[in-house]
């Protein structure tokens, strides 16, 4: 038996900072299908994806929060896991830019190109867009907004080390010439080439200085790796790449994968993954990814997704209602090739109803069931076939080619909608030839056999053919058929399920939803969103305004907890003993829901001194730490530095 082909698919690893909505759960159902997908065509796929955890704009989040960074990356990795998981993703590691391996891997990667002449210190003034990690020139920014994402910019000027992007520009531009394949669609390429290449590159900033959370620069530790320079590297420090070793000597496991067969990416970060990783990669003397392809976005209807505008949908919420397969079918199917992709929640319920409840799930339902009324569950034996017949499996086997050369072009949504035009003439064949009529006659039961088995062997074909985008159900289907032909080769000639085999058990695949009902629902959201995202913004919650002769007497000092620990049969609070320099106190607070004791031990929080004594549960408190939000409460911690007994201000 020959070796498998290998085949390395990525996806841009996921920026830890929030939870993603369904635009970003796009990516890793698109590069899971294509990863299941070249599996069927007999590939030996590594599939890698992961979370991008450094960079300013965590360290921003995770202080608001008031936990560490890595606090706050490893609860948003956590989150991303688990919706990647839920999704079906069968990925073969998930990286994290904080493992250890891939920090010491780029912290030598830095290094390298400081000592062969690729970096040099200087100094970075201009724009930066802190959503984005991305610096500005005063041309790119519009009306002082990141050209990227349409937020405002701010200026910034610090110390970092540069690489030398121009260094290597007129090689890229030649690769780029030399493989018209390497970035997908052909439009993302013009405008690479256009926008940045031939208006000449910049050096780019490759550190910062203004903030901690990253990669320490090891010779230089008041620098960090600038985001992107560290994030674009997992790539490689994903399947072991060493720094100090030419390509020829990595390990086998890395030469196997290496150079990449497909980085799946967002199109607003092709610039980064077409211009700045060839070019790093050029440094390291590797050899590049043989394909970049950059998919459109999601908008909600026609806008871009906001809680303000309350239009932002989560992938694991669709799932309570329309099940993972059923949110992987519409994200696959909803998505040009090209252009931006658009989900409304009428879209949503109407693919769900109209495609896979009546089409799919009615075909394999109305044909399992006449089986085992017919022919006892049995699948019947076909005989001599008729013009329908032929016309039936010209239109699934023309269906599943199609499908397959489509998938391979990473046409994925024309792909699926192959698969279910022949469903869909399969429904119609039905029609065509009335089952339930022919089963009154007794010498027409061949003829019955052979439009049930020719029914049972499309479903069959469309199990193989739906398993790179619909897994689980796939699954259901052949459980169904009692089938264990599920190679992509018997999806490719008709015939291959077995006459006299038992089928197995009936399964709704999917269940109609109530129009009305469900959008009634998601309207409710919608508004909760919106409201939501408004009062974040002005807060409803303020008390009467009072002078500052009445806040004066408010006594806030600073307090170090010494100790922690649960008040017995009292669920919602905790017992913390303070010190305050001059004195300790015992406090109790209604925060065990949100910390555990061990969280506090050590940490500064503010306390109202002067509170009156209060007995809660039968345990005396001598005052009141302060804390903010009511469904998610946040201690609010006092600076590090801040001795215990500071009067606060």
């Amino acid at each position: 038996m020959s070796e498998k082909t290998p085949f390395y698919l990525t996806t841009a690893i996921a920026y830890a900072s929030r939870k993603p909505h369904f635009g970003n759960t796009y990516e890793i159902i698109m590069a899971d299908a294509f990863a299941r997908f070249q599996r069927q065509m007999g590939k030996d796929v590594y599939f890698c994806t992961g979370t991008d955890e450094h960079g300013q704009k965590i360290e921003n989040y995770a202080k608001e929060a008031g936990v560490t960074p890595k606090e706050y990356v490893d609860h948003v990795a956590g989150e991303v896991k688990g919706i990647w998981d839920l999704m079906g993703a069968s990925y073969d590691r998930f990286i994290r830019t904080t493992d250890e391996d891939h920090v010491r891997v780029v912290t030598k990667i830095f290094r390298r190109f400081h000592e062969q002449g690729d970096i040099y210190k200087g100094h970075y003034e201009g724009w930066y867009c802190t959503p984005c990690e991305s610096f500005f020139t005063d041309t790119q920014v519009v009306d002082g907004k990141c050209p990227d994402c349409g937020r405002p910019v701010a200026r910034a000027k610090e110390e970092a080390y540069f690489f030398a992007m121009s260094k290597y520009a007129d090689r890229l531009m030649a690769y780029i010439d030399e493989h018209p394949d390497f970035i997908e669609p052909e439009s993302r390429k013009k405008e690479m080439v256009n926008n940045f290449l031939k208006a000449g590159l910049q050096d780019l900033c490759v550190s910062r200085t203004s903030f901690k959370w990253g990669i320490p620069v090891d010779f230089d530790p008041k620098h960090v790796v600038y985001v992107w320079l560290d994030a674009l590297t997992n790539y490689i420090t994903a399947i072991g790449y060493d720094p100090d070793k030419s390509y020829e000597e990595q390990s086998d496991f890395f030469k196997k994968h290496w150079p990449a067969d497909v980085h799946i990416i967002g199109k607003d970060i092709l610039r980064f993954h077409t211009i700045y990783w060839p070019i790093f990669l050029m440094a390291l003397d590797l050899p590049l990814p043989k394909k970049v392809f950059g998919h459109p976005w999601f908008n909600f209807g026609e806008d871009k997704m906001s809680k303000s505008k309350g239009n932002v949908v989560y992938a694991d919420e669709l799932a309570e209602v329309f099940s993972p397969d059923g949110v992987r079918y519409y994200a696959l199917s909803e998505m040009p090739y090209n252009s931006d992709g658009s989900i409304t929640y009428e879209s949503v319920i109407s693919r769900y109803n109209n495609d896979l409840a009546n089409n799919l799930g009615n075909l394999v339902s109305r044909t399992h069931a006449m089986t085992v009324k017919y022919f006892g569950g049995v699948v019947p034996a076909p005989s001599a076939p008729d013009p329908l017949d032929e016309e039936l499996k010209t239109a699934v086997l023309s269906g599943v080619n199609a499908a397959r050369e489509l998938m391979a072009s990473y046409h994925i949504a024309d792909s699926l909608a192959e698969i279910f035009s022949f469903l869909r003439r399969a429904n119609k064949y039905i029609d065509e030839t009335t089952p339930w009529v022919l089963a009154k006659d007794p010498e027409k039961k061949d003829r019955l056999g052979t439009v049930l088995y020719n029914l049972l062997e499309t479903v069959r074909i469309a199990a193989v053919a739906l398993t790179p985008y619909m897994p689980t159900t796939a699954e259901k289907i052949f459980a169904q058929l009692g089938s264990s032909e599920r190679e992509y080769e018997t999806a490719l000639t008709f015939g291959h399920l077995k006459a006299g085999a038992p089928l197995g058990e009936a399964s709704i695949l999917f269940a109609r939803i109530d129009e009305q009902k469900f959008l009634e629902e998601q309207q409710k959201k919608i508004e909760a969103q919106k409201a939501a995202a408004k009062a974040a913004e002005e807060p409803t919650d303020r008390e009467e305004e009072i002078g500052i002769d009445s806040f004066g007497k408010v006594e806030l000092r600073v307090a170090k907890v010494l100790a922690c620990e649960p008040v017995p049969k009292a669920k919602k609070l905790l017992k913390l003993q303070l010190d305050l320099g001059y004195e300790q106190r015992q406090v109790v607070s209604g925060i065990a829901k949100f910390y555990k004791p061990e969280e506090l031990i050590g940490k500064k929080v503010i306390l109202v001194a002067n509170l009156k004594p209060a007995t809660l549960c039968g345990v005396e408190s001598r005052g009141m730490i302060l804390a903010s939000g009511e469904e998610n409460v946040k201690v609010l911690f006092a600076d590090p530095e801040a001795q215990p007994g500071e009067r606060v201000h």
